[in-house]
C-alpha cells in the first residue's frame, strides 16, 4: 500500500505558516540581491541610474573588457564551487520539479546570488526573471527538506518560492502565482493556490517595505479610441500564438 501524507487539521496552519515564512525569505533576498546587483553595476559601469551614459564616460575598450573579465570570473567560479547554479534558472527549476521531487541543494541560493549579480553588473545579456525564481525556488526547497517533508509539499514550496521570488521583484504577486501554479507545478491541485498565494503577497509586503510599491514597468494609461481596435488585437494574439509554437518547435530541432 503507498504511503500518502494527509495533514491533519493542525498542521495546515504549520504548513500555511511556513508558506509566510518562505515569502518572508525570498522577499528579504530579492531585496538584498537588488542591493547587489546595483552595487555591482557601480563599481563596473559607475553610476547604476546612468548607463545609457556609459559610452560617454568610458573608452570603447573597458566597455569590451569589463563583460568579458566577468564572464571570465564567473564561469570557472560557479563550474567549481556550485555547478547547479549554471543556465536560465527557469529549465533547472522545473527539472527539480520533474526528476528530483522538488529537491534543489540548500547551497544555490547564495551562490545563484552572486553570481548573477556578478553576471548582470558586469554586463552580461541575461535578465533577472530566471534567476530570481531559481533562488526563490531554492529557498522553498531547502525549508521543506530542513523540516523533512514529503515530495509533494517539496514541491509545494518549491514552486511558494517561485511565486514569490517573481512577485518579490516585479511587484506582482497575481503573476508570481500563476506563473508558479502553471509553469513550476503544472500539475497541481486547487487547495496549494493558498499557499503559493500566501508566499507570494508576504513577498511583495516585504519588498513594498524596502523598495516601494511603484510597479516595476511604467505603463501609461490607455482608453480606447475605437472599436475597430479589438479586431487588431484578436489578430496580435492570434500571431503571437502561431510566433510562440514556432519559436518553441524551433528549438527542438
Amino acid at each position: 500500500m503507498k504511503w500518502q501524507y494527509t495533514p491533519k487539521r493542525e498542521n495546515l496552519i504549520a504548513l500555511l505558516i511556513i508558506a509566510v515564512l518562505i515569502g518572508m525569505t525570498t522577499g528579504a533576498l530579492a531585496v538584498g540581491f537588488r542591493y547587489l546587483l546595483l552595487a555591482v553595476t557601480g563599481f563596473c559601469w559607475g553610476d547604476p541610474m546612468a548607463l545609457l551614459e556609459v559610452p560617454q564616460r568610458l573608452p570603447w575598450y573597458l566597455i569590451v573588457l569589463i563583460p568579458v573579465l566577468g564572464g571570465l570570473a564567473v564561469g570557472p567560479l560557479a563550474t567549481w564551487l556550485a555547478p547547479e547554479t549554471r543556465g536560465a534558472g527557469v529549465p533547472e527549476v522545473i527539472e527539480a520539479v520533474v526528476t528530483r521531487d522538488g529537491s534543489i541543494h540548500h547551497r544555490t541560493t547564495f551562490f545563484k546570488m552572486v553570481f548573477t549579480a556578478l553576471s548582470i553588473g558586469s554586463g552580461a545579456s541575461v535578465g533577472r526573471e530566471g534567476p530570481v525564481v531559481h533562488i526563490g525556488s531554492s529557498v522553498g526547497s531547502s525549508i521543506a527538506q530542513l523540516i523533512g517533508l514529503p515530495s509533494e509539499w517539496r514541491r509545494v514550496f518549491l514552486a511558494c518560492g517561485a511565486a514569490a521570488g517573481i512577485a518579490a521583484t516585479f511587484n506582482a504577486p497575481m503573476a508570481g502565482m500563476l506563473f508558479a501554479a502553471e509553469i513550476i507545478l503544472v500539475d497541481f491541485q486547487v487547495s496549494y493556490l493558498s499557499h503559493i498565494a500566501i508566499s507570494a503577497v508576504t513577498a511583495t509586503v516585504v519588498s513594498h517595505h524596502f523598495l516601494g510599491s511603484l510597479p516595476t514597468f511604467q505603463i501609461p494609461s490607455y482608453n480606447l479610441v475605437s472599436y475597430g481596435e479589438i479586431p487588431l488585437y484578436a489578430l496580435l494574439g492570434i500571431a503571437a500564438g502561431v510566433l510562440s509554437v514556432a519559436f518553441i518547435r524551433g528549438i527542438s530541432l
